[in-house]
């Protein structure tokens, strides 16, 4: 099984796994050991299925602003956890493909193989739940065959990403082409970079 196929099966099963509770506060029971590839792909899309539904949560019309601003730091927590997962991961192509010499005229690729990985994590949730829309039975027909068509180029869209994840890979392994992995430096949650935490009122 390549490292595509691997991805992909987990990130489904954790989103079946998800769903048999559909709660946000779910604690995560991570089958795989610590320090894993394994455990690290399982982390990653929990982390994303949990914020999904936040992100549902929140557009609620009629939700309490407090409730809203709790979920709001909560969302911005998960995408700083999400983007330290990716550069673990990153870090775990960067130790396997350590020993490889790239070629003179090696490339780099336009994003990292983890940051690739990341949209296909998407992908698996957004074709889970554009499935769940074309299963609806309390919908017109119209509807379930405009999910549908949706559902078609879901699927072709991940059968893309996945054979483009893979030929990186191994373009990666031959020394065709070379990664770096540079560091998001998200400045928000800094207290030493974001201006209103560190009691600067004008950034100007």
């Amino acid at each position: 099984m390549n490292f595509t196929d691997l991805s992909n099966n987990i990130f489904d099963a954790v989103i079946v796994k998800y769903h048999e509770t559909d709660h946000v506060d779910t604690a995560i029971e991570n089958p795989y050991p610590e320090r894993t590839i394994e455990n690290l792909l399982y982390l990653k899309n929990w982390i994303d299925t949990v914020q999904w539904h936040l992100e549902d949560i929140i557009r609620e019309p009629s939700i309490d602003p407090v409730t809203a601003l709790q979920i709001k730091r909560r969302i911005d927590k998960s995408n700083q956890e999400r983007t330290d997962l990716v550069e673990l991961i990153d870090s775990y192509f960067l130790d396997k493909y350590k020993d490889i010499s790239p070629k003179a005229n090696a490339k780099i690729n336009t994003e990292s193989p983890a940051w690739a990985i990341d949209r296909l994590s998407i992908l698996a949730l957004k074709i889970f739940h554009m499935k769940a829309e074309v299963e609806r039975e309390d919908v017109s027909g119209t509807h379930r065959e405009q999910c549908n068509t949706k559902l078609g180029v879901l699927y072709e869209q991940r059968k893309d990403l996945s054979t483009a994840i893979t030929e990186l890979l191994e373009d990666i392994e031959s020394g065709e082409k070379y990664m770096k992995v540079y560091k998001q430096m998200k400045m928000y949650n800094d207290p030493n970079l974001n201006p209103v935490l560190y009691g600067k009122k004008d950034n100007k």
